[in-house]
Parts: C-alpha cells; structure tokens; sequence
C-alpha cells in the first residue's frame, strides 16, 4: 500500500469549499510591500509611471515589474497617453479579497465580543466582591 499523496494548497482552497475563489496571484501580488505601497499611491487616482518610480528607492525596471505583475494579478490596470503610461486601482479584486476575509473577521468579532463580555462578568464580580466586603 502506498502512502496517501501529501495535501497541496491550490488556488481554490478556502474554508467555505470554494464560495469565493480567488488566485493565488492575488495574494502573491499583495504580499509585497512594494506593492501594498504602490497601490495605497494609486489611491489618490491614476498616477504615470515616473511619479510612481520617483517615490521608490529602486530603479524604473524594478517598479515596472512591481506594476506588472499588479496589472497581472487584476489589481491596477495601465492606460497609454502618448509615450506615458499611467496606472489606475482597479478596486474589484480588493472587494474578492474583502469578501474572502469576511468569514475570519466574523470569527475574530465573535471571539473579542466573547472576551469582552466574560471581562465584564469578571469585573462585576470583583465589584460585587469588593462591597460585600
């Protein structure tokens, strides 16, 4: 008998059996703080190229593949103005990845709302402890 393959993530994986599917390039993309960082730029709106390469420590090349694989992850989409290339948020990949991460904050509401009432119920009764005494 041979040992069961090892499970692998994929892709699909999610706690809800697949409800919302989002590639990996997603969360690849948004690992990156360069990234993270280029898109909180475009937050103010669409911003060529140069501007985007000037707030970076790193030469243009570098920057571009940064943007390149946002474009290709679906998060910012490339406009061509003449020989200027401008990047704009594309702000529908960030609502797959919210709703993806609704069911954890819901977790995590429902443990500190938990936590919070048990402190309270402590805190009332060393108050109550406190004026028998």
């Amino acid at each position: 008998m041979s040992p069961s393959p090892t499970p692998t993530a994929t892709a699909s994986c999610s706690p809800d059996r697949g409800r919302h599917r989002l590639p990996t390039d997603v969360f690849a993309a948004l690992a990156s703080p360069v990234r993270r960082e280029i898109l909180n730029l475009l937050l103010i709106g669409p911003q060529p190229v140069n501007d985007i390469a000037s707030r970076f420590d790193m030469r243009r090349p570098s920057v571009s593949e940064h943007l390149r694989v946002l474009r290709d992850a679906g998060l910012v989409s490339e406009q061509r103005e003449g020989r200027q290339r401008y990047y704009q948020l594309e702000p529908n990949r960030l609502t797959d990845v919210r709703d993806w991460l609704t069911p954890y904050e819901r977790f995590w509401r429902t443990k500190l709302r938990a936590l919070h009432d048990l402190l309270d119920t402590e805190d009332a009764n060393t108050e109550r402890r406190d004026n028998e005494e």
